[in-house]
């Protein structure tokens, strides 16, 4: 052994002088170096850098849930019971499969839609969301800002910690100065049994110019979100000796949550001290389809029902008024176990027909996702969760991100896709999914995505 090694060593400096035939060095030249030592100057703006390094939505979550105290960071990223709905809507996202369509001759990809009487700038808009500023004291400033700064809708939830005419003023300036428009906004209202105060709040949204009202159905009690229970989350949160050392590594957030005004469901009270009596108040499980035919006698604009999951309901809220419905399982959050959205939407669609718009909620995280749900029958999407992790992650900095990311992993699945709009994507048959029932090549099989109005049930 102890020859072999010594041979070894004996060979190596011959082999070295060896010259390789197929590799010809050179020392270094300085001109060509030069261009190639660009160093980036260290920039103070540390937000600004962290948001620039966020690759995707998940990136921002890792971020959030750094920066944010764990009950407003699990309030966002957790869902009811065992979070078993939760979990199955991105389940069925990842197992959908898109087709490419290769020379197919498509220059660009265009992103905007119609969709409830305006134009979008992008295939999805800003879903509802409670308690926004308790998550980053920008709240619903920053998301509406950003929003409207995108052309895209955002909405504002009965729960929201910004009034109907605080968000209107801040969509309307931001969106005049980007883009030469008011910003264009929706508003979610609970289904509850305060008409009088629900009376009121309409008017108002039609006064501040909401051009659509999104009747949530879902929620004739609050879900059990288990996360929420174990933290003892509560709203406003209670310094305690656990919150104070979650404070001490993350003073920003405490630090704008002190310097800030208090949180309030500001479209129903200017005061923090009655906000569990609210809650209280606002759902009521004797509700029927009754008071949604009073909602839409006492609203004049465009009206869709959220929460809807089926057929039947789909049918009952369009016979009931609705213009419009959005697929939803309020993210997993109401009950666990309920259908998945994504697979939801073949029959919702079936039963509503072509001609019926249809907005597709809970779980989307990707532009792939986004492009799933348009194939497979939606005609638009809300974002949820992508939208509060950028807003925990940066304010309305992180927002204009979630929706930049969003936006281009949209146009490059577009581009791959071969699909120059989102109409060519809508019934082209390009998204496969588990779920739907496989035809054979070529048996002339309807695309479940485009199914015409069936005839009405008895």
């Amino acid at each position: 052994m102890s020859r072999m090694n010594r041979a070894d060593r004996t060979d190596r400096p011959d082999r070295m002088k060896r010259k390789d035939p197929l590799m010809k060095r050179q020392f270094p030249q300085l001109s060509e170096l030069r261009p190639l030592l660009q160093f980036s100057r260290p920039s103070l703006d540390r937000r600004s850098a962290r948001l620039a390094g966020a690759a995707d939505i998940n990136d921002l979550r890792t971020i959030a849930r750094r920066r944010t105290p764990r009950p407003a960071f699990d309030y966002v990223d957790g869902a009811a019971g065992q979070e078993l709905t939760a979990r199955r809507t991105r389940e069925a996202f990842a197992s959908t499969e898109m087709l490419p369509r290769i020379l197919h001759g498509t220059a660009a990809a265009d992103l905007s839609v119609r969709i409830a009487g305006i134009t979008s700038a992008l295939p999805f808009g800003i879903a509802p969301t409670g308690f926004t500023r308790f998550m980053h004291a920008e709240g619903e400033d920053g998301g509406a800002a950003a929003a409207a700064a995108a052309g895209i809708p955002f909405s504002l939830s009965t729960m929201g910690t910004r009034s109907l005419e605080q968000v209107a003023e801040v969509s309307d300036a931001v969106g005049n100065e980007e883009r030469g428009a008011p910003g264009s906004r929706w508003f979610q209202l609970y289904l509850w049994k305060d008409r009088e105060r629900s009376l009121d709040l309409i008017q108002r949204a039609q006064a501040a110019g909401f051009g659509t009202l999104m009747v949530t159905v879902d929620t004739p009690v609050a879900g059990q979100r288990l996360r929420d229970v174990r933290n003892g989350m509560t709203i406003p949160p209670k310094l305690s000796l656990k919150t104070v050392v979650d404070a001490s590594y993350r003073p920003e957030w405490w630090f704008n949550f002190l310097t800030t005004d208090p949180l309030t469901f500001a479209s129903l009270s200017n005061t923090a001290t009655d906000l569990p009596s609210l809650i209280n108040g606002m759902f009521d499980p004797t509700l029927s389809i009754r008071d949604l035919e009073w909602i839409r006698g006492a609203w004049p604009g465009r009206l869709f029902v959220k929460g809807v999951l089926t057929a039947e309901d789909a049918r009952r809220s369009l016979d009931a008024g609705a213009d419009g419905l959005i697929v939803s399982n309020h993210g997993g959050r109401q009950l666990d176990r309920a259908p998945v959205s994504l697979k939801a939407l073949t029959e919702v669609r079936a039963e509503a027909g072509p001609d019926v718009e249809i907005i597709l909620d809970s779980g989307i995280t990707s532009g792939a996702d986004i492009v799933a749900a348009l194939a497979l029958g939606a005609d638009f999407t809300l974002i949820g969760r992508a939208y509060l992790y950028g807003l925990m992650a940066g304010g309305r900095a992180g927002v204009a991100r979630a929706i930049e990311l969003l936006a281009e992993e949209t146009r490059v699945a577009m581009m791959l896709m071969g699909a120059a709009s989102v109409a060519d994507l809508q019934g082209s048959g390009q998204v496969r999914a588990p779920w739907l029932t496989a035809e054979p090549a070529g048996s002339g099989a309807p695309d479940p995505s485009s199914a015409s109005r069936p005839a009405r049930r008895n």
